[in-house]
């Protein structure tokens, strides 16, 4: 037998695994509730059949999809107004709110592209995904003017909106309300406030004809080498992500019609996570979604017995929270059915499981979300319907499941990319609907990891003899600091602006409670004295805080021959114990 048949027979033997393993009720084709439609003709059917039905509730207040239909059509007419023109990118920083998914709707309605930024980011940070984008244009909670303002002369922006998250506020005594709901000022630095767009007249607009398959966010993530990398995502892909998990889920959350369904994020919608759970997710399903800005265990336990929440998603150590909350005897549980975690730091274990279902109830099954990233839109896997027995948790921990309907996954030689038998560990290739375009003016690291439609992970797995798929771990550099991701060669190009630092490296080390915590060796140019502790002062100012690294000053980092640092040989090195103490200082020990 060739190599080529050998490794067909391979890919139909694990498929055929596949089969045999999928859980009876989950369909095995992507079923769309109103068609292969741009997702924006999703809302403005959402606008005419759910018109008075919440989207959105926000802190004792809704955002139906009538009042998001019509106030996104005038943040398009507003933009248009003004001179955007289809394809441009128009930058989202702030906190989790309604006004960020109307603004998110109202950009693609005009034909634009989307640019979450994270509100945790610094000036650095800012400006170098601006500069990279290429937006001209900024709608930013009011909390994060100045910033944008004093990063402006250096990018292209044209146009900065401001607003206030209390604007779409309610009163409501049982969620506390985690910011300011007393009048605020207008900000300096911007060209205009909110209330001024969304009142804007449509009459008379011609909004641009959607498309499936246009960019339409630019979803950034990293990886080894270089700064972010822009993920061109489209209409398309985030329709067969929400149409997917939908079509995985509704067996085992609400029957056939998933608009019963009401969810609650708190993740942040900068992240893909939670722009799936808040944003996409509710004008696909029609299910409404209960927005918090952040995560907050008694409003969480409020919310699920206020609102009957069916399903969340958190991590292990937020459900250890709201365990150990007293509230919880007296909050009913009783809708939590699909109650999902991450396994960041603490792991999902049979002992928690068994926990959870002690205080939400036995139809309340904590499970595992799904694999996924940034560049396939987060959703690649699903593990719905293996919790029997713990059948998911038992022998290996990293158990992902299968791919959702519409997803193929392979395993692979790193270096000869030959199709690996069963129980080999390999790199994790995915073929999926809802993978990007490719990366953002990038097309040579595009080409790199995308061939023949499949993406090449960077991560190390197994196919089962089940055909599930066992996540092993990270081949690639980047770090997992609380979930959040961290990118070393990022974070060594913004501390090697310290006016004493010749050369940094960065490195991750394990954390128990963080999962992993950049650690950053740099060399001093001789130029001025510094310290780990004042290192650590100057990192907090530059730099969003889980980002912020301890520090090891050494004389000289290990390099080969061609002048590239070898981190491997860093982290042979002892540890110095100023780097507890510097830990400590940084809030991250």
């Amino acid at each position: 037998m060739s190599t080529v048949d050998a490794q067909l027979q391979i890919l139909r033997e694990q498929e055929a695994a596949r089969r045999e393993s999928w859980p009876a009720g989950i369909p095995r084709a992507v079923e769309y509730v109103n068609g292969e439609r741009p997702l924006s003709d999703y809302l403005r059917w959402r606008g005419r059949i759910n018109a008075d039905k919440p989207a959105v509730h926000f802190y004792g207040r809704d955002l139906t999809f009538g009042r998001l239909d019509q106030e996104s059509d005038a943040v398009a007419a507003y933009l248009i107004g003004n001179g955007l023109a289809r394809g441009d990118r128009v930058a989202l920083m702030m906190q989790n709110c309604p006004q960020y998914v109307v603004a998110y709707w109202g950009v693609i309605r005009a034909g634009a592209v989307v640019v979450p930024l994270n509100p945790m980011f610094k000036a650095a940070e800012v400006r170098q995904q601006l500069v990279d984008s290429g937006a001209t244009v900024a709608i930013v909670q009011a909390d994060y003017a100045a910033l944008i303002d004093a990063v402006r002369p250096q990018t292209d922006l044209a146009l900065v909106v401001g607003l206030h998250i209390a604007d779409y506020a309610g009163a409501d005594s049982a969620m506390r309300t985690p910011f300011s709901t007393e009048p605020a000022a207008d900000p300096g630095g911007v060209d205009a406030m909110w209330p001024a767009v969304v009142a804007t007249p449509t009459a008379g607009v011609t909004l641009p004809a959607p498309e499936l398959d246009a960019t339409a966010a630019l979803n950034y993530t990293g990886g080894t080498t270089g700064r972010p990398k822009g993920c061109e995502h489209t209409q398309g892909t985030m329709l067969y992500t929400a149409a997917a998990s939908a079509t995985v889920r509704r067996t085992f959350e609400t029957g056939a019609d998933t608009s019963d369904s009401v969810s609650l994020s708190y993740l942040p919608v900068f992240w893909i996570a939670g722009e799936n759970i808040a944003v996409i997710q509710p004008v696909y399903t029609g299910a409404t979604c209960v927005l918090l800005t952040r995560w907050d265990a008694k409003a969480v336990l409020a919310a699920i017995d206020r609102f009957g929440v069916h399903g969340m998603s958190g991590t292990v150590d937020n459900y250890l929270e709201l365990m150990d909350d007293p509230e919880i005897v007296v909050r009913d549980l009783s809708s939590l059915r699909s109650p999902s975690t991450m396994s960041f730091v603490t792991k999902l274990t049979p002992l928690i499981r068994q926990q959870w279902r002690d205080r939400a109830g036995p139809h309340s099954v904590l499970r595992e979300g799904s694999y996924g990233m940034t560049e396939t839109h987060t959703s690649d896997t699903f593990v719905v319907g293996f919790q029997n027995d713990d059948f998911d948790l038992l022998g290996e921990p990293t158990f992902v499941g299968l791919p959702v309907p519409g997803t193929e996954i392979k395993v692979c030689d790193f270096e000869t990319g030959e199709v690996l038998p069963s129980n080999v560990g390999g790199e994790i290739l995915v073929r999926t609907p809802s993978l990007m375009k490719g990366y953002w003016r990038n097309p040579e690291a595009t080409a790199e990891c995308i061939s023949d439609g499949w993406f090449r992970t960077g991560d190390l797995g197994a196919i089962r003899d089940d055909g599930c798929l066992r996540y092993i771990g990270r081949r690639k550099e980047m770090l997992k600091v609380n979930g959040m991701s961290v990118f070393p060669t990022e974070l060594e190009s913004l501390l090697v602006e310290h006016p004493a630092l010749a050369a940094v490296a960065v490195v991750g080390v394990a954390d128990r409670e963080r999962g992993e915590r950049p650690r950053a060796y740099v060399e001093l140019n001789g130029r001025r004295e510094t310290s780990p502790e004042e290192l650590t002062e100057w990192a907090r100012a530059h730099v969003a805080g889980y980002k912020v690294p301890e520090f090891v000053i050494i004389d000289e980092l290990p390099r080969t021959a061609t002048g590239k640092v070898r981190k491997v040989d860093l982290l042979e090195l002892p540890t110095p114990s100023s780097v507890a103490t510097a830990a400590r200082a940084a809030g991250t020990s």
